[in-house]
């Protein structure tokens, strides 16, 4: 049996709770499983006698919150919630939800390694996710920088990305910096353009909130109260590896992400940053390695065949190599006697 219960609010708190032309009442429903009806300074509450109980309750908590003078964001709206959905309980994907509001309103994980991803970046100020294409590293990675720059925990989200043919090349390309550089920040900004919208995108832009950096100009920076996320960290050298990670600043945080099957960087060049910093980090606290596999592959599900028919073509390939070795190491001389390989 449907019931309805009113609750009056003060300006200040029907101007917080209700959020922008009401913005927050269809988030608010979908938490709670009831309907809000407004009017001025009245909400009312409309549904079944439990939830509409449990609604009062969450009403209620949110004028205490708004009485503190802080700003509602909806993970806050989302963390009272969770104290009165007892009837359905919070998903562990709903419990590690990105909260980004804005063309997307949030954003789930789609795995175990995807979760314990998300958590990593929370947790720690040096995130590094390794793994094959199509397994959310980048795409994640934005959207908690998003996350916490709408928090408030950070004022600028700084995106990088090595560029193979940084340099000279670089200067010869028209237009200024963050236009020469985005070709090769390419699968950055389609992450940004699927999560926020284009008004605030080219806001934050403008404002210097968000910041797109060759890797190549990041030297001598120190970056304080960011979040920075490095890109394809793969084709980085030792050095610049290293570059890269003394820029952290006070209240920074940075995520590093990196396919180490896919490396570009010329034959003669040193070996990729991301495979020997591996073994220089992995005692440090403070840091954590999250190893993503093909099992964690979201893009189509022939990405993921792909992936599975190179690693096999890859195996056979050495283990055919390893079968021709033996016979390499001795030769046999006339009449079938066998002699060592000439030094």
């Amino acid at each position: 049996m449907s019931i309805i219960k009113e609750v009056f609010l003060t300006n200040e708190e029907a101007q917080v709770i209700f959020g922008i032309q009401d913005g927050n009442i269809p988030y608010m429903e979908h938490l709670l499983g009831v309907q809000f009806y407004t009017r001025g300074n009245l909400l009312k509450i409309r549904g079944e006698e439990k939830p509409v109980e449990n609604a009062l309750g969450f009403v209620g908590d949110l004028k205490k919150y708004v009485g503190t003078g802080k700003s509602l964001p909806k993970s806050e709206i989302m963390r009272i919630a969770g104290k009165y959905r007892q009837e359905k309980p919070v998903s562990q994907a709903e419990e590690n939800a990105i909260i980004v509001d804005s063309k997307r309103l949030s954003i789930q994980p789609r795995s175990s390694r995807q979760k314990e991803y998300i958590t990593s970046i929370r947790n720690y100020d040096l995130t590094l996710g390794i793994g094959p294409a199509g397994t959310g590293k980048t795409y994640l990675a934005v959207a908690c920088g998003i996350e916490l720059i709408k928090r408030g925990t950070f004022q600028r989200l700084i995106l990088t990305r090595p560029a193979l043919e940084a340099g000279e090349r670089l200067g010869f390309l028209p237009g200024d910096l963050e236009e020469k550089i985005k070709p090769y920040l390419q699968p950055i900004y389609d992450a940004l353009y699927d999560i926020m919208r284009y008004d605030e995108l080219k806001k934050w832009t403008d404002r210097r909130i968000l910041e797109v950096v060759p890797l190549a100009y990041m030297r001598g920076r120190t970056l304080s109260d960011a979040f920075i996320i490095l890109d394809e960290a793969q084709n980085t050298t030792f050095e610049q590896m290293k570059m890269f990670l003394t820029r952290l600043g006070i209240n920074s945080k940075a995520v590093v992400t990196g396919d180490i099957t896919q490396i570009d960087l010329p034959l003669t060049s040193q070996t990729s940053g991301l495979v020997e910093i591996q073994e220089i980090l992995r005692r440090i606290r403070g840091i954590k390695f999250v190893y993503f596999s093909n099992r964690d592959v979201v893009r189509h599900t022939l990405v993921k065949k792909i992936i599975d028919a190179y690693e096999k073509h890859l195996k056979e390939k050495e283990s055919h190599l390893q079968d021709k070795q033996p016979a390499e190491k001795t030769r046999r001389g006339p009449g079938g006697s066998k002699e060592s390989p000439r030094e």
